[in-house]
C-alpha cells in the first residue's frame, strides 16, 4: 500500500494521473489475465533479471509507457518489490480513483446492457454518492435474467437465478417442517 500511495501522490503532482492510472490499470489486467507474465515478473532475480522484468512489463503495454510509470517500475525493481507489482498496481488504481471521486462498479447481465441503462446507473450512483462511476460489464448467461450490480460494499442481486435459489430454499425449509 505504501508504494501505491506514493504513486498516487506522484501522479497527482506530475499532472499525469489519468495517463498513469490508465496504463497501470491496463498493466494490472494484463498481468492478472496472463499467468505466464505473472510467473516471470514474480520470479527470483537470479532467474529473470530486474532489467528483463521491466522490459516484459513495458512490452505488455506495447512499449508505449509514460516516463512516470517507467520510473516507478524501476523503483520497484531497485527495491526488490517487483513480485508485488500486481497488488501495487491494483491498489494504486483504486486509490487514485477514490482520490479523484470515481468509484468502480461491476454489472453482470445476461446480455450486453444498453447504453441507456448504463447511463441511468451512473446517474443514480452520482445522485446517491456525488461520485462518478466506472462500470465494468460482464455478460453471464448463468444468471438466467435480471442483473447483479456490485459497488463498494453494496451488492444488488436482482438475478432470476438468485430468485430461484430463494424459492428453492423456502421450499426445502417448508418441507422439513412437514416431515
Amino acid at each position: 500500500m505504501r508504494y501505491a500511495t506514493a504513486l498516487v501522490k506522484y501522479a497527482r503532482e506530475s499532472g499525469q494521473g489519468e495517463i498513469i492510472c490508465s496504463e497501470a490499470d491496463q498493466l494490472f489486467l494484463t498481468i492478472f489475465h496472463t499467468p505466464e507474465l505473472r510467473r516471470m515478473v514474480t520470479a527470483a532475480d537470479d532467474v529473470v533479471s530486474p532489467f528483463e522484468k521491466k522490459k516484459l512489463l513495458q512490452s505488455a503495454l506495447g512499449n508505449s509507457i509514460s516516463p512516470e510509470l517507467s520510473r516507478f517500475l524501476s523503483l520497484l525493481n531497485r527495491n526488490g518489490r517487483m513480485n508485488l507489482v500486481e497488488d501495487i498496481l491494483r491498489d494504486f488504481v483504486d486509490l487514485y480513483h477514490r482520490s479523484v471521486g470515481i468509484r468502480k462498479a461491476h454489472l453482470t447481465t445476461v446480455a450486453e446492457p444498453s447504453e441507456r441503462l448504463l447511463q441511468r446507473l451512473k446517474a443514480l450512483v452520482k445522485e446517491k454518492t456525488g461520485d462518478d462511476v466506472i462500470i465494468q460489464v460482464e455478460v453471464d448467461p448463468t444468471i438466467l435474467g435480471g442483473f447483479v450490480f456490485d459497488i463498494d460494499d453494496y451488492l444488488m442481486d436482482a438475478s432470476v437465478k438468485r430468485q430461484l435459489d430463494l424459492i428453492r430454499e423456502q421450499f426445502i425449509e417448508r418441507n422439513r417442517r412437514i416431515i
